[in-house]
């Protein structure tokens, strides 16, 4: 079984463009070679084989082999057009007997079958929050991606459901595989988080959103509840601060205006993109994590934060709500007074936040890279020619 693994949406910048399905691409990568390292040597060299294509210089990962093009391939312009002409004839010089895109696309011509992971369809549901351009495109090509594939691999029951209502495919084609947490996430001693917010500038209690800076983030929405909490809260949690932390993504300058507006400046801060080796960190030096999102295909951020053992508040969009599970305080994702009480709540109680920093870890504990590279590799045993 040769598996070829279209990875190039995997990037190393320092940028919006290394979270969500980058942070996706590499956690699998790692988990399946993993998985590929402990099989037994099969006769005859009958042993399954992965090829990883992508473009990001300094990813590799033991049990995989990974395949890099000359191509600027991290130009989306050119990623698209090497995808759907010189893609599938590598595959077929590869001899490879299934092709797995692993975000929302295959190669149309693949001359193998092929397995699409398909996140979310935020395009569809909020085309609003999205780039004409980037919306007309994803949603031809996903469209035309899960109806040509053998079999598409859905990250949530949310999007599993969205597949199937939007696009028309068959529930029986479709396999539910959540992601999973890395290990990496997991909670810090005090001493070690006191001298963590002391070296990057940080506030002792802040309520922290990280992700990309986008409209379907619900964030000036945020913005705004907290404004409504500081007014009608308790004086002695004045200093806690909101931290907005994550690149910008599409039509961000708004949330900026917002803070302004509100005459937000010293309360709210920005602190740009944080590496990826430092996410733990500030998961758990954080008093709650916020996830106000107006949609998700899965909200890992939740389970991150959760697995630091910070108590989290997140929007009851489905996909978030089924990630959190009953282990957050949830709003509905529109009502600001609702999103603002809260607040106050987990701010207020200490010992509703230890309650949620337990029912978080618990809930977190139940979704593992390992599992969803074995489920995965499941897929693609049953599915390659």
């Amino acid at each position: 079984m040769r598996v070829a693994i279209d990875a190039h949406l995997l990037s190393d910048q320092q940028s919006y463009r290394s979270a969500g399905v980058s942070s996706y691409s590499a956690e699998l990568l790692r988990a399946l070679g993993a998985l590929m390292l402990e099989e037994p040597a099969q006769p005859g060299g009958a042993s399954a084989e992965l090829i990883a294509y992508l473009h990001a210089a300094n990813f590799t990962t033991p049990g995989i082999e990974v395949v890099r093009s000359r191509l600027p391939l991290e130009n989306p312009v050119v990623r698209i057009a090497w995808e759907q002409s010189l893609f599938p004839l590598q595959l077929r010089r590869q001899r490879a007997g299934l092709v797995h895109g692993l975000v929302n696309v295959l190669p149309l011509a693949a001359p193998c079958p092929g397995v699409v992971t398909v996140h979310d369809l935020a395009f569809v549901r909020t085309p609003e929050t999205m780039r004409p351009v980037k919306r007309l495109y994803l949603t031809a090509l996903c469209r035309a991606s899960v109806r040509r594939a053998a079999h598409v691999i859905a990250v949530s029951q949310q999007t599993a459901a969205d597949v199937q209502r939007y696009f028309g495919v068959s529930p029986a084609r479709i396999t539910v595989i959540h992601n999973g947490v890395a290990a990496r996430f997991a909670p810090r001693h005090t001493d070690d988080l006191a001298a963590f917010r002391q070296w990057r500038g940080l506030p002792p209690r802040y309520l922290l959103y990280l992700g990309t800076l986008e409209p379907r983030k619900n964030l000036e929405r945020l913005v705004r509840a907290f404004v409504q909490w500081r007014r009608t809260g308790a004086a002695a949690d004045a200093d806690v601060k909101l931290v907005l932390a994550g690149a910008k993504g599409w039509y961000y300058a708004e949330i900026f205006r917002t803070v302004e507006a509100l005459g937000l400046a010293e309360q709210v801060i920005f602190p740009g993109f944080v590496p990826s080796d430092e996410l733990p960190e500030w998961y758990a030096a954080a008093t709650a994590f916020v996830y106000p999102s107006l949609f998700e295909g899965f909200g890992l951020p939740v389970l991150e934060a959760m697995a630091c053992g910070t108590p989290v508040i997140c929007s009851r969009a489905p996909g978030v709500r089924e990630v959190a599970g009953d282990a957050a305080l949830t709003f509905p994702s529109a009502d600001e007074a609702a999103l603002a009480a809260v607040l106050d709540l987990v701010v207020g109680q200490p010992a509703l936040r230890r309650e949620l920093s337990a029912r978080g870890l618990a809930q977190a504990a139940r979704f593992t890279w390992r599992r969803s590279a074995a489920a995965t590799l499941a897929i693609y045993r049953q599915f390659s020619s």
